[in-house]
């Protein structure tokens, strides 16, 4: 299978047939836009299948033309892919959803509706309870890369060294962290996995405004 024409073709139904932005079809797809873009510009070796019938459901095109299986972009009356036929595409894990948090108002239950940015898929065999986007390069050393997703299971206590969920009661709104936590009596230290980020210490009163919101158990990243 040839990625090129993968993204040749999905950039082609994407564009020119339905006039939809990236943005448009990540939020249909629920595929990360950089992901799409990833396929578009043929820097993803494997696709997987639900994410090929993913994308021809959101361009109402034919799977397999969409693959360069096919010249037919109509789709078939029968809603599926042969697996068998395209070596290189595997099927995902029975899968849950689970709530992919955005900005978190302090205060509010973390699980709260206002703070949910969407619903996402997760192997059911990982036992998370709501999962973040990762924003920035500061846990690369952890592989974790910006655009990825980090299941979180919800807990106020991780072990020192543990990479957690972290907000900072400071503020109305903010952003869950991830980063390494390291608490004593006297101070806790954030600690990222970049060496070009320092170390964020709170000291005695400033202690209260660090809460663990979860523990980090999994991620997702694209392949690159």
């Amino acid at each position: 299978m040839d990625r090129k024409i993968i993204g040749e073709r999905l950039k082609y139904a994407r564009d020119e047939l339905r006039g939809m932005s990236l943005q448009d079809v990540a939020e249909a797809s629920g595929v990360a836009r950089s992901t799409v873009q990833r396929y578009e510009t043929a820097k993803i070796q494997n696709i997987k299948l639900p994410v090929v019938e993913s994308f021809a459901r959101v361009l109402n095109v034919n799977p397999a033309w969409l693959i360069g299986k096919s010249d037919d972009m109509e789709i078939p009356s029968t809603n599926f892919i042969d697996t068998s036929l395209f070596p290189n595409i595997f099927p995902l894990p029975k899968t849950k959803k689970v709530p992919l948090l955005g900005t978190i108002a302090c205060g509010e239950p973390v699980l709260a509706t206002e703070n949910i940015e969407a619903y996402i898929d997760m192997d059911s065999d990982i036992h998370a309870d709501f999962a973040l986007r990762c924003q920035g390069d500061s846990m690369i050393n952890a592989r974790i890369m910006d655009g990825d997703i980090v299941y979180i299971r919800k807990q106020d206590i991780v072990e020192n060294g543990e990479i957690a969920a972290v907000l900072m009661d400071d503020c109305s709104e903010s952003q869950a962290t991830l980063k390494r936590v390291y608490i004593s009596d006297d101070k806790i230290r954030l600690c990222a996995e970049n060496p070009n980020y320092q170390d964020m210490i709170f000291f005695e009163n400033d202690m209260n405004k660090v809460r663990i919101i979860g523990k980090a158990i999994a991620f997702l990243s694209a392949v690159k």
